[in-house]
């Protein structure tokens, strides 16, 4: 274990699943974060293209919406993951939970997702199912660089916005999987 990893697992140690916590009136869903070491990184998706989907096509994190079988949100999340992009994650390799995010637009549906950060000794293999496009492993240490992350002009429902965005080489990762992933970065930094 690197050891931006040790203290990740010491900073969400104290973090756990407020399930007693939920909103009813919102639906609740749940991404992984995957962070494997040498080099650290974490794993990104790019959601595929899909009439109706308000996500299509943007870079995200393997997850997705409860189920009615989900033993509870970090469930959620392992499911999500093997579903999406083969992985299967351990309850022990849980870490621990981030803050919740909610969309900041009206237009989006009423969800909360909640983060979990995952710790893998390796990549593992992937098979990715039809909602992922593209998956990609990409260092911690690249999105912690000042100059990865900055206001972008996007189109966004027609209109023109300007957005904090992480900027790859050849993606732009904005909106709640920015602010998941500077939640993230907050904690290894």
């Amino acid at each position: 274990m690197t050891l931006r990893a040790a203290r990740l697992r010491e900073r969400l140690a104290t973090s756990m699943d407020a399930s007693e916590d939920e909103d009813p009136s919102l639906l609740w869903a749940a991404v992984a974060i995957i962070l494997t070491p040498q080099p650290d990184s974490i794993l990104l998706i790019r959601r595929a293209d899909r009439s109706g989907d308000p996500w299509s096509g943007h870079m995200a994190l393997p997850g997705g919406r409860r189920e009615a079988g989900d033993s509870d949100l970090a469930g959620t999340a392992i499911r999500e993951t093997v579903e999406e992009v083969g992985i299967r994650l351990r309850p022990e390799d849980l870490l621990g939970s981030l803050p919740d995010v909610i969309p900041r637009t009206p237009v989006l549906p009423p969800i909360a997702v909640r983060p979990f950060v995952f710790l893998l000794p390796e990549r593992p293999a992937m098979r990715l199912n039809a909602e992922v496009a593209q998956a990609s492993w990409v260092q911690v240490d690249y999105l912690l660089r000042p100059d990865t992350r900055h206001p972008v002009q996007l189109e966004v429902a027609g209109k023109s916005r300007q957005v904090q965005a992480y900027q790859l080489e050849n993606a732009i990762i904005w909106g709640m999987t920015e602010r998941i992933l500077t939640s993230f970065l907050a904690e290894v930094g």
